[in-house]
């Protein structure tokens, strides 16, 4: 990968500056990080105009409540089945009093909102099918709050060919955690970034210990409540594995310079170690309104906008070391990451076809990992003298699924043996 002549990332460089009151659309705002964006803005009105929402179109009451509260221009579902019972949801919300939004439908939907007039985009879908969105914005010359990993983990190349510096604030926890850090100095003074993982619900279990964990037990996070294919990607630590390819992207730092602790509290966020031997740590509770909060308002912070510690009462913060035989995700990761190319495109498909394959119970939760493993070494090492196209990423993924899918059944069927 070629890199970007600054990171994409920035806390130094601001690709537009504060302009008062900011136009903001929402991409994904029926989900977690949507739901939370919409009651930050809310709450700050005089900061945030919420002026367009989309979602992929399963919960259309609450994209209709959503907008009548916001009063949006435009609302957005990727399901063009889901329009006609949307509007109907619009018309009781609305009650013919006013007239409804604008609607757009189908899978383009999102993109076009992502390029539509506005100050920042929030980035809140789930999925490498938010690249097309991402890409939208980034042309657009919007500022882009990206809380959508897997498209700059797919389409790395793209976005950093597309992107200005400063243009992306990440609203990833961790990556807004780094974020935040590497404002207290300038990118020749850091070692080292160190991105926090809680360990999941399966921290401490060796390999054989989780061959029998079940989807209940996967599902149920100690700190996070996130839907389900995150929690499992929190579970086997592909979360933390994308989050290393992700920050080499964003900040333009080596893998062999991004290191992954275990920290079960998930207070510290991340953390950046400086070359004279400092560490600076970005500390919250667990919320991800501060996170978003960053990513809409940079360079100015929101007050309020997260709970804030209580120093009278006592805790304890713990550090682990990663447990790479039991959770090979993250070094499987960074291989991928270094091949570039489609290879980080095709170990997140075939990952979330596995998920997919363990929610629906046809999978053992080891052999997410396992199959994800095969299908990379199965893809080999791509061409990287070849530029990267959207064609190729989606050329990539449909193969990887597909592998993935008839591996994931070959080891189901296996596992019943």
């Amino acid at each position: 990968m070629t890199d970007s002549p600054a990171p994409l990332a920035d806390p130094h460089l601001l690709f537009d500056p504060a302009v008062g009151r900011r136009d903001i659309v929402i991409l994904g705002s029926t989900g977690s990080i949507g739901t939370q964006a919409i009651d930050l803005a809310l709450r700050n009105p005089d900061r945030f105009r919420v002026t367009a929402l989309s979602a992929a179109g399963g919960r259309v009451a609450l994209l209709a409540e959503q907008a009548r509260r916001l009063r949006v221009r435009t609302v957005a579902v990727a399901d063009e089945d889901a329009v006609p019972a949307l509007k109907e949801a619009l018309s009781a919300q609305y009650g013919g009093s006013e007239p409804l939004p604008e609607i757009l439908a189908g899978p383009d939907a999102a993109a076009e909102l992502a390029a539509s007039s506005c100050h920042t985009v929030l980035n809140g879908i789930t999925g490498s099918i938010g690249l097309a969105p991402t890409l939208a914005a980034l042309r657009a010359g919007r500022t882009l709050a990206l809380a959508n990993k897997e498209s700059l983990i797919v389409g790395g190349p793209l976005v950093k060919a597309l992107a200005r510096p400063g243009q992306i604030i990440p609203v990833d926890s961790e990556h807004a955690a780094l974020f935040q850090a590497l404002a207290a100095g300038t990118r020749a003074d850091v070692r080292k970034l160190v991105v926090t993982a809680s360990g999941g619900p399966f921290r401490g279990r060796t390999r054989a210990e989780l061959a029998k964990v079940t989807v209940r037990d996967a599902l149920a996070h100690p700190t996070w409540a996130m839907g389900p294919v995150i929690t499992i990607n929190s579970a086997t630590l592909v979360n933390k594995g994308l989050e290393v390819i992700e920050a080499h992207l964003l900040y333009d730092i080596p893998f062999d310079r991004i290191e992954v602790v275990v920290h079960p509290q998930s207070y510290v966020h991340s953390m950046v170690e400086f070359s004279d031997g400092s560490t600076l740590a970005q500390a919250t509770p667990p919320d991800m309104r501060g996170p978003i909060a960053i990513g809409l308002g940079w360079p100015e912070r929101v007050p309020d906008a997260a709970p804030a510690f209580d120093w009278t009462k006592a805790s304890s913060w713990e550090f682990f070391p990663l447990d790479t035989e039991a959770f090979p995700a993250v070094d499987l990761a960074r291989h991928v990451g270094t091949l570039g190319s489609t290879a980080p495109a095709v170990f997140n498909a075939a990952n979330e076809e596995c998920v997919a394959a363990f929610l629906a119970g046809r999978l053992p939760f080891t052999a997410i990992m396992d199959t994800v493993s095969a299908v990379v070494d199965e893809h080999g090492t791509p061409d990287a003298g070849t530029s990267l196209t959207v064609r190729d990423v989606l050329e990539a993924e449909t193969w990887a699924r597909a592998r993935a899918r008839e591996m994931a059944a070959r080891a189901a069927v296996e596992a019943r043996a």
